[in-house]
Parts: C-alpha cells; structure tokens; sequence
C-alpha cells in the first residue's frame, strides 16, 4: 500500500512523507500542492466521517490543533488570512485544510474559496511538493509549531 492511499495510518507509522508533526488530536502534514505556499492538513488521530463522530474533547482539541497550524502558517509565511476548511466530499474522512491566503493573489481571487482556483493547480508539476522546493518551508513550519504546541 502506498502512504497516500491511508494518509493517517502512514502519519501514525512514520511512512508519510508530508508528515510535519503529531499535534494533541491528530497529525499536521504539509500539503501535496503548494501553489499558495504554506498550504498544510490537518488529519485526526483515527479516522472518522466527520467533526461530530468525534467526542466533544477530541473535537474541541482538533479544532485547537488546526487553529494552532494556522498559528504557525502565519508566522512562518505572513499571509494576509487563513482560511480553514474542513469539507471531507471527496475524501470521505475527517480532515482539515488550512489554506494561508495572500495579498499577491488576485483581487477577486481573495474574495474566493481556494476550491474556486483552476483544477489544474491541484495537479502542476510546478507546485507539486517536492523536497527540494518545499522542504526548508515545511521544516520552518514544523518548527515554529512545535515551539505553539510545545508551549
């Protein structure tokens, strides 16, 4: 099986590797595309259909966990906001986005989910994560949250 086929359980195992940090609730992983820099998921602990499955302090304690990426998202790479989204339509398990938004996008653009962007930047080889291009971002995320959740 490859890691992407059961993103939690190869967080949990230590094959994923968008992995950037195990929070309180799940597992924070940099996202596979980076065509807004930054973009990272946040994954629970064990998978579940949505937020409501998860008992009330698990839920509180996600919900935390992804305020805390957003944290360290803003920090690292100075959007002008970050959205959240958690939507699970297409993966049809618990999952948060958190998408850093910017002030060089275009002006209608910001007014606009992130889902509303053209397919083709979920699949441009250009933003594609790669190590090379991503890595030292990821690592300057996953240490600025390890200093939030650390705390």
């Amino acid at each position: 099986m490859e890691w992407w086929e059961d993103r939690i359980l190869s967080a949990q195992n230590g094959t994923n590797p968008m992995l950037i940090l195990e929070t309180n609730a799940g597992y924070a992983v940099f996202g596979d595309v980076q065509f807004l820099p930054g973009y990272c998921v946040l994954l629970p602990k064990h998978e579940v259909s949505s937020l409501n499955d998860l008992e009330l302090e698990e839920r509180t304690q996600f919900l935390q966990d992804m305020s805390l990426v957003g944290d360290a998202i803003i920090k690292v790479c100075n959007p002008s906001r970050v959205n959240y989204d958690i939507l699970s339509n297409t993966d049809k398990f618990l999952h948060a986005h958190i998408f850093p938004r910017y002030i060089w996008e275009d002006k209608e653009r910001q007014k606009m989910p992130v889902w509303t962007y053209d397919k083709s930047n979920w699949s441009n080889e250009e933003t594609l994560y790669s190590e090379e291009k991503h890595g030292q971002l990821k690592q300057m995320i996953k240490s600025k949250l390890d200093e939030i959740v650390r705390k």
